[in-house]
This record gives structure tokens, C-alpha cells and sequence, in this order.
């Protein structure tokens, strides 16, 4: 959840490290701090309650400069938003820490540590862990040894870099359940939470694994597994370039990715369709042998991701005739799952180092799945690495929290995977064909969707001193509805519900009034004459429409009723990408007007790696 980065090198680490985080902000920005030791030999540190670029400007009041540190950002977990709990911790003035996870059993440990005199200084959990490195090194453990030791301590998730002003000339980190990737340099080297913190400096990494430790020094970078034997981890090059977090032209960074959606789409389609059909060889090396015995499919994701899932069952009981069940990851493992024969267990996330989900993963292989699946935005992530089948979604780095192109990759990568189990389970080539015909065109749809904007924009002037709004949609549109509505509350803090528009009339048409928006989303399906009816019930009841509606589907203007037509007809497997980014940038405009904070709303961070 928190952000993490360290470097050890024979030039001054501090810019290094404020850099990495302010592209590591996304994972937390309740606080943030650096800590180096500096000339004389002694640890130092700059903390702020608030985003990096505080950080940023208190150093520049109060400089700081060495050539080996280690900084935070943090999304808070235990212990309020105060300097005293931001990272990195000290012990005893001579170690440094910071810590990314939760450890459960810190209440116990603390305890212990009290009786030995210690005194703390924060409500973490982190600090504990300091403490206990400074407990071993002081019975006459080196820096290594002490991190050893006190990690088969700990119980629960942890990212963990340490320093000591006794052994300048190291940095020590470890994993269990939260990524950290250690980058290459020359003459130096460095740490993180994630590789684009690093890209400044490095483009090559590796990935530790869970147990793993690292002894990173200016000549090297010696990985460790738990039992203490040496180890090699592959070398990966990172395709991205320092620029790609940049904002270029745009405001934010969410108004960026939500324009960088064609790209982002085609692709993940890209390479992955032939002659007509879904190739196979695109969901790994296993998915030939388990594609055609699959019968029926589990779905498991959190947050936009889980609507991601509700929207594939829609593309897998429709085209693989695959009966599919979904649900929140954070529920899945604390019931008893009865697992049907044949079943393929598939996990969406955004990060691949989701812990609900990375855990749902991990007990549905215990479970005797037929075998596990991953819709994955990161090649490298824990979720890649333990699944026996993925599918990258090549959306590229995602960094304003509320997710919009991550989302519609997925979909876009759920269909394929749906149309590949199609064919396997009966579906003629000729329907498989014009499947990915509707895939292919889907980017240029969105381009003109985007199109909208300045019309979305008018209408999100009314919505500015609005406290509530309701969403719906029927079919694969009421996930999209869903999505729509988790939009616009996160960015815009507008309490938003959304609903199959066929519940309306069993409880929330209770809630409709002219102070209350309802967006809803048309296409022209199956469902549009049931869904116009549910319209005239809002309108019946004086609440005032915002639709968004297919050119053919008779909705027009009229009192209480607003519509922007789309650009064009859409067909049921194009439907849910390309109505999700009206309301994108419906939430986007509303955020904007309301002055919040688009890209790090309050609260929330990108990647939820606790429980």
C-alpha cells in the first residue's frame, strides 16, 4: 500500500529518492519522509505529513544530502496521518527503517520490546520491526544476520528496507506478500516498490520473491532466500522509458489515461487474433491443454476489477455457454467454496499484488481448481508468476488512483479470453470471426466517444452541488453502471449507487427526487425497451435523466430528460468498453469543478497490498 525506495551509490541519493517517490505516490500520500546517512556518518531525515512535493520543499528548506538512503510514502494503516508515524523510523539513532504491509502480531512484539526498555515513538506496526533489528544487532548480529533473524518474527505482509549507521555500506531489504524490485546501476544500485520509481536510473531489475532477501551494496546486489542460501533472480529489462508517468499536455493524470485508451486497447489486442480467431498460444503455453476441458469458470477480483469480472460473466455465458460464478476477492477465502469439476478459477487485478486477491489465488489452487487464470496489467507480479495461465493487459503505467484504461483492458482481454473458450466449447468460426471484428473496431469507437468530452463536461456543471446520484443500466451495463458510480465517488466524493434498472421499483425509487441524478447508459439491445420503462418511472417520480443512449434508440431531449447520443451502434461485446468512458469523463468533469483531488483522492491508493 505504501511506497518504498532506496539507493546506495557514490553520488548524493536524496534527489534519486524524491524522485521515486513522487512516481510512487499512487500507492500512498498520507505522509511521506527520507532518510540518509550523511557526511559524518550519522542518519538523517526529512518528514511531512501530506504529498511528496512537501517533502520535496522542506528538504529544500532544511537540506539534507548523502550517499545512501532510503524513503517512504505512506498510506496509512496503523496509526493516524501524523509526522510521528510517518517512515522511515529510527532505533536508538542508529537504525533506519521503512516498511511497506501490515504485521499482525506487532501488539505482542511491542509488548516484548517495552520489557527491554525500548521506547516508542509512533502507533505503527513498522516501528516495532526497527526495534527489533536494533535488539539483534546489538546481542552482536551484523546488519544482514539482524534482518534474518528478526523476519522469522513477523507475522503477516511486509516490504522492508534497513540501514545502519554501523554498517554504512549496505542496505538490506526482504519480501513476504508485498513487492519489492531491486534495480542494476553502475557503481550503483537501488530498491523499490516498483520498477518505475527506479527509471531514471536503471531499466534493469529484478523481482524478489516471497522469503527472499537482498544485500544490495555499490558493488552488488547478492539475493538471499529464506533458508539464507544464495540465489539468482532473472534479469529483466524494463520497455518503459523514464517519460512514460509524465503528463505531457494533459491536467491530470487520469484525464491522460483515459484519452490513452485506444492505444491502451488495441493493444492488448494486438498480436492475439489471426485469420479470424483468438490464438490460443496468447493465454500461455498451458492454455491449449486447458481450454477445452474448462466447463465452468470463478471469477475472483476487489474493486474495478471485480467489475471487470461481473462483466465477463455476461461474455462467457453468452458466447462459451460457461456458467460463471464472481465475487469480491476479500469475501472469497473465509467461506468454503464448493468447487464444481472442471472448474477454471480466474484472477482479475490491476497490480497482480492485490493481497485479497494474490490469497484467493493461493487457496483456490489448494482448492483443486482446474487450473487458475490471471488478468494482469504487470508481466512481473506475484498473481503473473503463480497463475498457470495470464493475459497481460498491456495498459502500460497507470498512476491516477481511480483506474480507467487498467478497466477497460481488461475488458478488452476477457472478451478474447471469452471468445478463445468459445470455440473450444462449440462456437462456429464464423461467429468467432465476427468477434473479433467488433474487438478490433472497438478503438476507433472510443476515439469517438472521447469526442463527448465538452458536452460531458456542460453536463457535470450540474452536478457540482449535487450530494447524491443514482446510475443504472441493464444487462453488461449495470456493472458499467457500477463502475460509472465507484467513479464518481472516489474522485468527486458525490455519494453515487448504481443499480439494475429493473430494481428500481423494489427500493431505490424511494430515493429519486429533482435533487438527485440519474445517469443511465442505452444501448440498443435486447433490454432497451425494459430499461425505457424503468426511465419513465425516475421521470414519474421528478427525477431529472442524464442519458447516454445508442443513435437508434428513440431516447430523445425532453423535460427532465437529457441525452447525448453516442457516436454510433454498438454491439453487445463492444458495449460495456465503450460506455464505460462517458462516464469516466463524466467523474473526471465533476471531480474537476468540485476542486477534490482527481488523481489522489483522499483515502484511497492505487495498489491495495494489505488485507
Amino acid at each position: 500500500m505504501c511506497g518504498i525506495v532506496g539507493a546506495i551509490a557514490q553520488r548524493d541519493v536524496v534527489p534519486i529518492l524524491v524522485e521515486g517517490l513522487r512516481r510512487l505516490e499512487y500507492r500512498g500520500y498520507d505522509s511521506a519522509g527520507v532518510a540518509v546517512q550523511d557526511a559524518s556518518g550519522k542518519l538523517d531525515r526529512r518528514r511531512t505529513v501530506g504529498k511528496v512535493k512537501l517533502l520535496a520543499e522542506a528538504i529544500e528548506k532544511q537540506p539534507l544530502s548523502g550517499r545512501r538512503g532510503i524513503a517512504h510514502t505512506r498510506w496509512a494503516t496503523h496509526g493516524g496521518v501524523f509526522e510521528k508515524n510517518a517512515h522511515p523510523h529510527f532505533s536508538e539513532e542508529g537504525i533506519a527503517l521503512v516498511h511497506n504491509g501490515i504485521i499482525e502480531n506487532y501488539e505482542e512484539l511491542r509488548a516484548e520490546l517495552k520489557t527491554k526498555g525500548y521506547q516508542f515513538q509512533s502507533d505503527t506496526d513498522s516501528e516495532v520491526v526497527a526495534h527489533l533489528v536494533h535488539d539483534r544487532i546489538k546481542d552482536g548480529a551484523d546488519l544482514l544476520g539482524a534482518v534474518q533473524q528478526v523476519i522469522k518474527r513477523l507475522h503477516g505482509a511486509y516490504a522492508i528496507v534497513v540501514m545502519s549507521r554501523h554498517d554504512p555500506e549496505r542496505l538490506i531489504a526482504a519480501r513476504m506478500g508485498c513487492p519489492v524490485v531491486v534495480g542494476h546501476g553502475s557503481g550503483e544500485n537501488f530498491i523499490a516498490s516498483d520498477a518505475q520509481a527506479l527509471l531514471p536510473v536503471t531499466r534493469n531489475f529484478r523481482f524478489l520473491e516471497d522469503g527472499d532477501v537482498a544485500d544490495i551494496s555499490c558493488a552488488g546486489i547478492r539475493l538471499l532466500d529464506a533458508s539464507g542460501r544464495a540465489i539468482e533472480r532473472k534479469l529483466h529489462e524494463s520497455e518503459l522509458s523514464a517519460d512514460a508517468v509524465e503528463l505531457g499536455q494533459y491536467r491530470h493524470y487520469m484525464q491522460k489515461e483515459i484519452f490513452e485508451q485506444p492505444r491502451a486497447i488495441a493493444d492488448t489486442l494486438s498480436e492475439r487474433t489471426a485469420n479470424g480467431k483468438v490464438l490460443d498460444a496468447a493465454l500461455g503455453p498451458r492454455a491449449a491443454a486447458l481450454l477445452p476441458k474448462i466447463r465452468n469458470v470463478h471469477i475472483v477480483a476487489c474493486g474495478t476489477s471485480y467489475h471487470a469480472g461481473m462483466i465477463a460473466r455476461y461474455y462467457l455465458e453468452q458466447w462459451a455457454k460457461a456458467p460463471t460464478t464472481v465475487e469480491v476477492a476479500s469475501e472469497y477465502r473465509y467461506r468454503q467454496p464448493v468447487v464444481s469439476p472442471d472448474t477454471l478459477f480466474i484472477a482479475i487485478s490491476q497490480s497482480g499484488e492485490t493481497a485479497d486477491t494474490l490469497a484467493a489465488l493461493r487457496e483456490a489452487r489448494r482448492l483443486g481448481y482446474l487450473g487458475t487464470f490471471a488478468i494482469c496489467n504487470v508481466p512481473e507480479s506475484s498473481l503473473v508468476r503463480e497463475a498457470d495461465m495470464t493475459l497481460m493487459t498491456r495498459a502500460g503505467p497507470e498512476i491516477g488512483v481511480a483506474s480507467t484504461k487498467a478497466f477497460t483492458t481488461q475488458l478488452a482481454a476477457l472478451a478474447l479470453f471469452g471468445v478463445a473458450l468459445a470455440r473450444h466449447r462449440g462456437l462456429p468460426a464464423k461467429q468467432e470471426a465476427q468477434a473479433v471484428r467488433f474487438l478490433t473496431h472497438v478503438p476507433e469507437m472510443i476515439e469517438k466517444s472521447l469526442a463527448l468530452e465538452p458536452r460531458i463536461a456542460a453536463w457535470a456543471e450540474r452536478f457540482v452541488d449535487k450530494q447524491h446520484a443514482l446510475f443504472l443500466g441493464r444487462g453488461a451495463l449495470w456493472p458499467v453502471a457500477m463502475e460509472g458510480a465507484l467513479k464518481l465517488k472516489e474522485i468527486s466524493y458525490i455519494h453515487a449507487e448504481a443499480y439494475a434498472a429493473g430494481e428500481l421499483k423494489h427500493g431505490p425509487l424511494a430515493l429519486v427526487d429533482a435533487n438527485m441524478p440519474v445517469v443511465a447508459v442505452a444501448p440498443n439491445n435486447e433490454l432497451l425497451e425494459k430499461l425505457k420503462s424503468n426511465l419513465q418511472e425516475v421521470r414519474a417520480r421528478g427525477g431529472h435523466l442524464y442519458v447516454f443512449a445508442d443513435p437508434a434508440s428513440g431516447i430523445k431531449p425532453s423535460e427532465g430528460v437529457d441525452v447525448i447520443e453516442m457516436p454510433e451502434h454498438v454491439e453487445p461485446l463492444q458495449a460495456p468498453l465503450v460506455y464505460t468512458v462517458p462516464l469516466q469523463l463524466l467523474a473526471y468533469h465533476c471531480a474537476l469543478m468540485r476542486g477534490t483531488d482527481v488523481d489522489k483522492p483522499r483515502n484511497l491508493a492505487k495498489s491495495v497490498t494489505v488485507e
